[in-house]
């Protein structure tokens, strides 16, 4: 499962129908609108990464979205991560590398 903090800024005289292409997404909730700046906080969950960055891409392309940006982003459980972070982790012996001690 992966969550995501979207924001997302439309023009605030389309903001209704931003707002009802939002909801209309899959996994998509709104939770916050701003009327006056056209900003609307969105989360979003996703089975994995690629859905939740496509989710994203999606959201962006929407009519009258200006920007639309993730400003937080939680995984569990997805494989594709746990792929590159399985394995011991090693500390070095030195924390602040030899470059760095000049």
């Amino acid at each position: 499962m992966n969550l995501s903090g979207i924001l997302v800024v439309a023009k605030p005289s389309h903001l209704t129908s931003v707002i009802e292409h939002l909801q209309a997404l899959p996994g998509v909730e709104v939770h916050q609108v701003d009327e006056a700046t056209g900003r609307i906080v969105v989360v979003q969950e996703a089975d994995d990464v690629q859905a939740e960055a496509d989710g994203l891409e999606r959201i962006q392309k929407l009519p009258h979205v200006v920007v639309a940006q993730m400003v937080y982003h939680y995984f569990a459980d997805d494989p594709a991560i746990a792929s590159y972070t399985s394995g011991p982790y090693q500390v070095a012996s030195d924390p602040v590398p030899a470059a760095l001690n000049d």
